[in-house]
C-alpha cells in the first residue's frame, strides 16, 4: 500500500486515500492523488502557517508558545527569528536562531513570515 502524504494545505499526517481523492481529517482539505505526485517531481516550496513562501534568509515569528527539547527556556509566542535556513527536501522544517536559543528545528506550521 502506498504511503499516504501530508496534507499540503495544513502539513499535518492524519490524511487518508478516499478513491482518487486524499482527504485530510484535521483540516477538512480534498486534493486529487495525481496533483500530489506532479507536485512532488517538482522542487518543495516551503511555506508558512499562513501560505506565504518562505525563502532562506526571512525573518519569521512564532505564533504559540513551544517547548524545546534539550532546554528549560520555552519559545515564546512573538519571539522573532531572524535569517531562518531552509532544510533541504522538507518543506516542512526550518533552521534558525533565537536570541537566547541557538540551532533551533522549526516546524514551518508554528511560525509565520515576519
Amino acid at each position: 500500500m502506498p504511503a499516504v502524504p501530508a496534507c499540503p494545505q495544513c502539513s499535518l499526517d492524519n490524511t487518508y486515500a478516499d478513491g482518487a481523492l486524499y482527504v485530510c481529517a484535521d483540516c477538512g482539505f480534498e486534493w486529487a492523488a495525481d496533483a500530489q505526485d506532479a507536485e512532488a517531481g517538482a522542487s518543495a516550496v516551503v511555506r508558512d502557517s499562513n501560505g506565504n513562501v518562505l525563502a532562506d534568509g526571512d525573518t519569521v515569528v512564532v505564533i504559540k508558545d513551544l517547548k524545546v527539547k534539550g532546554s528549560s527556556i520555552p519559545l515564546k509566542q512573538g519571539t522573532v527569528i531572524k535569517g531562518i535556513r531552509l532544510v533541504a527536501d522538507d518543506p516542512d522544517h526550518i533552521e534558525g536562531n533565537s536570541d537566547k536559543i541557538k540551532g533551533l528545528v522549526l516546524k514551518t506550521q508554528f511560525l509565520r513570515k515576519a
